[in-house]
């Protein structure tokens, strides 16, 4: 009844979302990020402006009958708070901003994945440096386990290092995408056609070249130091970057891999890139990463980075709390004593059932666990 990759969320479900959704963002309420509200629709021309014109095949359109304009839903919830922070509240100093919604796609992620998810993500505005990046970093690896992900690790790659590299062999814009895509699926006999036919330099085709083998743990950035010496100053900075957010991730216990021929989100990101993976799973369940300049479209350039994850994918991961009580089941007589022990509970954070007159449904099939039931003249709770 329901198109390819959308789904209908179910009570249990909804109520684990819910929870997953609270915690979440009271945790990034502690790390000092704001929460803000995006629509889930807008003028295709503002939704889609920087960074988010690369989100155009995946953005759902429709006209406004009362503009006759282009719309767009979202796909995204990032360029919309780029925009808040340069756009709306002008602000100085470094901004944290987060948010939680829903976005739409025209086409799944994975095979069988869904098109519509529950986006949760948080965006730091205005710091360009690597302490940043750790922050973003270790804030994701801290919203993961609070939603009970176990086992983390990180991939790490640096967006620059490519960046300048390719800009020191002056490739042709073509050949530098053809170059990227190469790099992506590891195709090493692609790479070397594809630098065989610019006129650059060899050392500096030596380089590209190498960056599909410098992947590994944190070692490798001691080889790429090496064979990437005599590069422009641009890597040098980006290998040192990198460096402070591996040793900053590292040392918080979580294992982290490198890979310089990771160039995911290429024509987004800026810098450092990040993912973050769990056993058994192919995908990774969170990314995030640099994207300086983002407000530049707005009128206000920002260095930014940020992280993004989706709150349906984590709650699949984790499994259901069965031990977790589920509620208390009230008769349905009215008294006052009644209705204040009901009151009581429910303000304690209970869930609290009233059976309906003519309901002979068994306490577990009204969802509950428990009983509220009179004894002595006092009401008590009970287990089912």
């Amino acid at each position: 009844m329901l198109p390819e990759g959308i789904e209908e969320i179910l009570p249990e479900e909804a109520c684990r979302l819910e929870q997953l959704r609270r915690r979440l963002l009271d945790l990034l309420g502690t790390w000092g990020y704001e929460q803000v509200m995006p629509p889930l629709i807008e003028y295709l021309d503002a939704l889609l402006t920087g960074t988010g014109r690369d989100l155009d095949l995946q953005t759902f359109k429709l006209t406004d009958q009362l503009t006759g304009r282009l719309m767009g839903v979202r796909a995204d919830m990032t360029p919309q708070t780029a925009r808040i922070d340069a756009h709306y509240l002008k602000r100085e100093c470094p901004v944290r901003l987060c948010y939680v919604g829903n976005v739409l796609r025209t086409r799944p992620d994975a095979f069988a994945g869904s098109r519509e998810l529950r986006q949760l993500g948080a965006e730091l505005f205005g710091h360009p440096g690597p302490e940043s990046d750790i922050e973003i970093a270790r804030l994701m690896l801290a919203a993961l386990a609070a939603a009970g992900l176990r086992d983390l690790h990180l991939d790490l790659g640096h967006v620059g290092v490519f960046r300048a590299l390719a800009a020191e062999a002056r490739l042709p814009e073509e050949l530098e995408g053809d170059l990227f895509e190469a790099l992506q699926r590891n195709a090493r006999s692609r790479i070397e056609a594809l630098l065989a036919r610019c006129d650059a330099p060899a050392g500096a085709k030596a380089m590209l070249a190498v960056l599909a083998d410098l992947n590994g743990g944190t070692e490798t950035l001691i080889h790429a130091r090496e064979l990437l010496k005599s590069a422009p100053p641009a890597v040098q900075v980006a290998l040192i970057n990198l460096e402070r957010v591996a040793d900053a991730v590292t040392h918080a216990g979580t294992p982290v891999y490198i890979d310089l021929a990771e160039l995911r989100g290429y024509r987004y990101y800026t810098g450092v890139v990040f993912s973050a993976f769990v056993p058994g799973q192919g995908q990774a369940v969170a990314q995030g990463g640099r994207y300086d300049g983002i407000g530049r479209a707005f009128g206000r350039a920002r260095a930014a980075t940020g992280f993004s994850t989706d709150l349906r994918r984590l709650l699949r991961l984790v499994a259901a709390d069965a031990a977790g009580s589920k509620g208390i089941l009230a008769p349905h007589a009215g008294t006052k004593g009644l209705d204040e022990m009901m009151a009581t509970l429910r303000a304690a954070g209970e869930r609290v059932v009233t059976r309906l007159p003519g309901d002979s449904s068994s306490v577990r099939a009204l969802g509950c666990d428990r009983e509220l039931v009179e004894q002595g003249g006092q009401w008590l709770v009970k287990p089912a």
